[in-house]
């Protein structure tokens, strides 16, 4: 099942004519301004997906900052951007598909097997000399029918166990896993036993994935094997979509822990692990 479809294979089947669903996450932590950077450019025939009101649900200290979404909103959500059952789906950001990654790992948990992140999103389109468009686009209403389960979900009860006998990956930036910095989420740290994987290490300089071979390598060297109990987290579960997308590039297959740092470190009784401290319950200490 690939993962990635560049630009030029977009472009080629927008030129003839072959039904594709194109979908815009405009979205990164501490900018709201999204819709109205869609507004301003994007790929032609791209709906606007709000990331914050469309694939979450409402923040918890019990479930994180960015909880999956219900289903039947999920998928209400779904026919309203246009898709149907069979269409090809295309989905991209403008930051290397780090907010796009959460929309695709949505729909393949929700069955649907053709869905991409356009690599590179709107850079990369924008680069090889393809024309934006803005405004808002108007598109007919799918029919698209979810299942959930396609994807594998780690629940916050099963992490220490991955941790333990497998590999837990964390895809937060090394500063905030290490706990030098914590700028949004209630404790610094990390999950105990957790390896630090940033995501911004899958991708290249031009924002596209790097090659499955790199990926490859670079995931062995953290530890994993064809045979290991993988799971990946973040802050809330957005960018660790991103960390599964890569691992399939790379051939692995990987859970995501939805609840991810923002859920983990909101219980007192769990414990935290610092660069220079021992694992204990920070609520004890």
């Amino acid at each position: 099942m690939k993962t990635l479809m560049d630009v030029q294979t977009l472009q080629e089947r927008m030129t003839s004519g072959q039904h594709t669903v194109v979908l815009d996450v405009r979205w990164s932590l501490g900018d709201p301004h999204g819709r109205e950077h869609y507004v301003e450019a994007h790929v032609p025939g791209a709906v606007y997906v709000d990331l914050e009101s469309e694939l979450a649900a409402k923040p918890s200290p019990g479930e994180g900052r960015h909880p999956l979404p219900e289903l039947d909103a999920l998928q209400e959500s779904a026919r309203q951007w246009g898709i149907s059952n069979g269409d090809v789906v295309v989905v991209y950001d403008d930051c290397g598909n780090l907010s796009a990654a959460r929309l695709w790992w949505l729909l393949r948990h929700g069955g649907i097997t053709d869905v991409y992140l356009l690599d590179g999103g709107l850079t990369a389109w924008k680069a090889a000399g393809y024309e934006a468009e803005g405004g808002e686009e108007q598109h007919c209403l799918g029919n698209v029918t979810l299942t959930a389960g396609s994807m594998p979900i780690a629940g916050i009860d099963a992490v220490p166990a991955i941790a333990r006998d497998g590999v837990l990956l964390d895809a937060r930036a090394a500063e905030r896993y290490h706990g030098e910095v914590e700028p949004i989420d209630a404790k610094a740290g990390h999950i105990p036993g957790a390896v630090s994987a940033p995501t911004s290490e899958n991708l290249t300089t031009h924002q596209t994935f790097r090659s499955a071979a790199e990926l490859r390598h670079r995931f062995e060297s953290l530890g994993l094997t064809d045979t290991a109990d993988v799971a990946v987290y973040c802050g809330s579960g957005i960018t660790a979509a991103h960390e599964v997308a890569a691992l399939e590039v790379a051939g692995f297959n990987a859970a995501l822990y939805p609840g991810s740092w923002s859920q983990w470190s909101s219980r007192a009784d769990l414990p935290v692990e610092t660069l220079t401290s021992s694992a204990i319950p920070t609520g004890r200490a």
